[in-house]
């Protein structure tokens, strides 16, 4: 495996970011050119551990082959490390980019060391891969005859979609936004995920025969019956897009918006290269976002480069700890502090980090013309009660926090019930639409849900990791039984 002493004489070293006062003037990516010798250094560090926690449970969902490509990047065939990387992730480029790595976690070197850079690593052979046009569409000999319409174009639809195309099936996708991506294109913000580098790939897949369909509505301009009725399966793979909301008094207030509002107005005008009716400009407001988490972290990095007056960063949870707990041990995903590119920036312009824990917001007030001007909120303190967290508020903390722009991000509560209703679908306690991880069949014959509109909020590489299984499902379903591989399912699975 590589160097077999790689791992006692390199030190992990990270591809860098640009400048954190230099980029928050552009949407560009934040990423620097990686430097090859670097990187086959630290493909060195790959310790041959015998096994790879890096592919267990608490590592990569899609059981990513990693040791192996490392040993490829090592040795300088990057082709063939490209071939091994696709047999497991449809889109390398896009977990390599924005997941957050639960396989260096779970690294057997991090058990005493900082493990592989494995992420960058990924993110180059890909780019790599594209630069020098070995990644060419799935072009299958035969077609079954059979057509499958996936409705969503975010990372479950379009890994689904990918491996259903290869075996032959007709395959359309049906988004209801004016650009194909999902959450790739519209949630997650240029400067961790370039919309260039969302289309490359859907360039891809639509010239191996997969059909997009734009501002297709399902449930609403686009009947569910001629779905049922044209199509011989559906895949419902459209999120979980209905977001937390806060009730407290003033939610009514103009300037309290959702986070995802935010987001995806800014990236349409970025890419329209125009404001539209829905735009939300941060420039010269003083800020707060409520919620952390990658999207709350985005907020921060989009109102930094608006131009934003101030910015603050309420988090309800107290101040994870700097290093593992003792009741989270390796090779759990470890509950620490992270200071994400945005909380970078914001400390590198502002001189402190925007986050401020263990805060209840109680009302947003008035600024007297309709619109909010401030947030009075406490400082709460966290207790465990039989095995149960309670939160008690901190006497005389209440303080008021000025703010003309309140972005909310709080999480999502599961797909929206439109759709849903339609199809008379059976949902789960969570409000997703019911289906076992395994079968992905919902409650009505022949439709199928993958993603988060499933599982519920989650990462990028879930979202792969249910698209494929449910791509497998769907092709056992129509042919009786199915060679797509898909991580943790093995033989073969009828469903429907």
């Amino acid at each position: 495996m590589g160097k077999p002493t790689g791992f006692k004489e390199f030190t992990r070293k990270t591809v860098p970011y640009r400048d954190a006062g230099e980029r928050i003037g552009d949407f560009d990516e934040i990423f620097t050119e990686p430097v090859e010798a670097t990187l086959r250094d630290q493909a060195a560090r790959c310790m041959d551990c015998g096994v790879p926690f890096c592919q267990s449970d608490d590592g990569c969902p899609i059981d990513n082959l990693i040791p192996e490509w490392n040993d490829l990047v090592y040795n300088g065939r990057w082709r063939d490390a490209l071939e091994r990387l696709h047999e497991t992730n449809n889109f390398p480029e896009f977990t390599g980019r924005t997941c957050p790595a639960p396989c260096e976690s779970a690294c057997v070197l991090a058990i005493t060391d900082p493990p592989v850079t494995i992420k960058n690593i990924e993110n180059t052979i890909i780019d790599r891969g594209f630069a020098n046009g070995w990644v060419k569409p799935h072009l299958p000999a035969l077609s079954t005859g059979k057509r499958i319409a996936i409705v969503g174009s975010g990372p479950a639809g379009l890994a689904a979609a990918d491996q259903l195309i290869k075996v032959g099936h007709g395959v359309t996708v049906f988004e209801r936004e004016d650009r194909i991506g999902g959450l790739l294109m519209y949630g997650i913000p240029n400067m961790k995920l370039d919309k260039g580098i969302v289309d490359r790939r859907i360039d891809v897949i639509r010239q191996s025969g997969v059909e997009f369909v734009t501002d297709a509505d399902v449930g609403r301009n686009v009947d569910p019956d001629e779905l049922r009725r044209d199509f011989d399966a559906i895949l419902l793979a459209t999120g979980a897009t209905r977001p937390r909301d806060i009730s407290i008094p003033g939610r009514e207030l103009d300037g309290v918006r959702f986070a995802m509002d935010f987001l995806t107005a800014n990236t349409k005008h970025l890419l329209n290269g125009r404001y539209g009716d829905d735009f939300i400009d941060a420039k010269d407001k003083q800020v707060i976002v409520i919620g952390g988490g990658d999207t709350g972290a985005d907020c921060i990095g989009t109102a930094l480069r608006h131009g934003c007056k101030s910015l603050l960063n309420f988090e309800l949870l107290d101040e994870p700890p700097a290093d593992r707990a003792a009741d989270n041990p390796w090779p759990a995903w470890p509950r620490i502090l992270r200071t994400d590119y945005a909380h970078q920036e914001a400390i590198v312009r502002d001189g402190c980090d925007p986050r401020l824990y263990a805060v209840l917001s109680e009302r947003f007030n008035d600024a007297g013309n309709g619109r909010v001007g401030s947030i009075t909120a406490s400082r709460i303190r966290w207790t465990v009660e039989s095995g149960h967290p309670e939160m008690t508020k901190i006497d005389n903390s209440q303080q008021e926090f000025q703010a003309d722009l309140v972005l909310l991000a709080m999480g999502f509560l599961g797909p929206e019930a439109y759709l849903a209703e339609a199809f008379c679908l059976e949902l789960d306690e969570r409000s997703n639409y019911r289906a076992e991880h395994g079968r992905f069949a919902s409650s009505e014959p022949g439709i199928f849900a993958a993603g988060d509109c499933r599982r519920g909020q989650s990462l990028v590489v879930w979202a792969i990791n249910e698209g494929r299984g449910a791509a497998r499902s769907i092709d056992s379903f129509l042919r009786g039984k199915s060679a797509l591989p898909a991580a943790g399912i093995s033989g073969d699975v009828a469903s429907g």
